[in-house]
């Protein structure tokens, strides 16, 4: 895994010059799909089923990471007999029996809209498995604002960042001309190597401290999306 979890620098810093960007690279889960709330009370449910302590919004935002194997050792399941790929499977079955139980966080539809009217490209790039994004994209209408849809090809989301620069390669954008938009610090590394600007949104899978400790600016509402934009 790549970390992006060090102190800020002025080049992180930077501010988003909207004029000169052509493409947005927007994660799903937590940044335009609000669905933390849901990973944790699937995950609290499964940990207590099997006499681990339970889960809490707090402790998920400390130790949720990529890849999710890694964050499944930090909740305890090595010390018992369950297979992260069995553990693993059992979460997605709940997981994907209640995905629509989650909306779109607020002010996605507006941010995807606006951008779409600057003339401004936008691409989702998701550990989350490609077929169902693109159920849930077109469930939920913004698949016709994207260019591209990039996911996994399994449920065990080990992560994006090889999938994330093969497309950014085939694209052929220039790094400053590209901003990842994500809720995690994997995000914030795949812009780092990218080259590309990027912003977190602190949206429930990792905590505003660590996000912060990537160097990017952070916000709590997509909404900031049109402040910047007008800036």
């Amino acid at each position: 895994m790549v970390s992006a979890e060090r102190p800020a620098s002025s080049r992180t810093r930077t501010r988003v010059v909207w004029s000169r960007v052509r493409h947005v690279a927007w994660d799903w889960n937590g940044t335009l799909f609000d669905d933390a709330w849901l990973c944790v009370e699937i995950m609290d449910r499964l940990l207590r089923r099997h006499g681990l302590p339970g889960l809490t919004p707090r402790r998920y935002a400390d130790i949720f990471d990529f890849p999710v194997r890694e964050y499944y050792r930090r909740l305890g399941w090595d010390a018992v007999a369950a297979p992260f790929e069995k553990v693993g499977a059992d979460f997605m079955r709940e997981y994907e029996r209640r995905r629509l139980e989650c909306r779109l966080r607020r002010g996605a539809r507006a941010a995807v809209a606006g951008l779409a009217r600057r003339g401004i490209g936008q691409t989702v790039i998701s550990a989350y498995r490609e077929d169902t994004l693109r159920e849930l994209l077109r469930h939920f209408g913004l698949d016709r604002w994207m260019e591209g849809i990039v996911g996994g090809s399994d449920i065990y989301a080990a992560g994006k960042l090889e999938r994330a620069l093969s497309w950014f390669r085939r694209a052929g954008w220039r790094g400053p001309e590209v901003v990842v938009i994500g809720d995690t610090t994997h995000d914030a590394a795949i812009a780092r190597a990218m080259g590309a600007q990027c912003r977190l949104v602190c949206a429930g899978h990792q905590s505003r401290a660590r996000l912060a400790m990537t160097g990017y600016p952070v916000i709590t509402s997509l909404r900031e999306l049109g402040l910047w934009m007008r800036r």
